[in-house]
């Protein structure tokens, strides 16, 4: 099979998961709609997904080639803006606030700082296509990176609540595609930064396999029992002999704490008539 053919199909089949991924939130949205509130959830993802589809969009226009970056970047800008949109109605007022000054600060400010640098301070096309390609790539490497704290919780907790196997697999496969096609037309850029994502992405699927019917180990807290026994209630002959040898008004009360029991002798203050 030729290689443009090859690029094509990788390509294609890249954009399809990567089209996948874009809609693995749409479960998490329905929720916040059928609440009306957006309580709990975090907007951090949705804008670091937006910049990253604004970068590999930018890149993919400054290629020469009909790169098949713009189409899935593209749709990619277009479904993380409705997310955050959504975000925005139903988020209480103070994470909606974060979230706008995130957005003008990581979307407005960081990529029109890097637009206008990269397009009027670098004049030659090649050199400015490498300047991006190396803030692409060290961007998604970022991005790559950041399933290691959710691991590390995963081997933490012995859960794989926070670790969905199907988003797992779905951006291993992404990386995959996109490694290839990378690889196919000689653009490392693309292709670099999918291998450190193939290698997470293949950590995070072994640990859904280790952790997913492994039993949290689950601390037992002692269940404290309280028993308390007024024994001067008993009528039996021990205690009445008991009782004769204490002085008068005195209460022994059995305390028992489920380790070790105490006996108290609670003596009332004597009242004078």
């Amino acid at each position: 099979m030729a290689a443009p053919s090859l690029v094509f199909i990788f390509g294609i089949f890249g954009n399809i998961v990567s089209f996948m991924v874009y809609l693995a939130p749409l479960q998490t949205f329905y929720r916040v709609y059928k609440r009306k509130s957006a309580e709990g959830f975090q907007s951090l993802p949705y804008v670091v997904a937006l910049f990253s589809a604004m970068l590999w969009m930018y890149y993919g226009l400054l290629k020469s080639d009909k790169s098949l970056l713009i189409p899935i970047n593209a749709i990619g800008c277009t479904i993380e803006s409705l997310y955050i949109i959504m975000y925005l109605v139903y988020a209480p007022q103070p994470a909606r606030f974060s979230t706008v000054k995130m957005l003008l600060m990581v979307n407005v400010i960081s990529f029109g700082t890097i637009l206008l640098s990269t397009f009027y301070l670098i004049h030659k096309a090649s050199v400015r296509l490498t300047a991006l390609g190396w803030i692409c790539s060290v961007f998604s490497v970022c991005v790559f990176a950041a399933p290691l704290m959710i691991m590390r919780k995963v081997i933490r907790t012995k859960s794989v609540e926070f670790l969905p196997f199907p988003l797992s697999c779905c951006l291993t496969l992404c990386a995959v595609m996109w490694f290839f096609y990378g690889l196919l037309v000689k653009d490392y850029y693309i292709a670099l930064p999918n291998v450190l994502g193939f290698i997470f992405g293949i950590a995070q699927m072994l640990l859904y396999v280790i952790y997913r019917n492994a039993k949290k180990d689950v601390v037992p807290v002692p269940e404290v029992a309280l028993n308390v026994l007024d024994l001067t209630k008993l009528e039996t002959d021990m205690d009445k002999k008991k009782k004769e040898t204490e002085a008068p008004n005195t209460h022994q009360i059995i305390i028992c704490d489920g380790v070790d029991p105490a006996v108290v002798i609670v003596r009332p203050t004597e009242t004078i008539v």
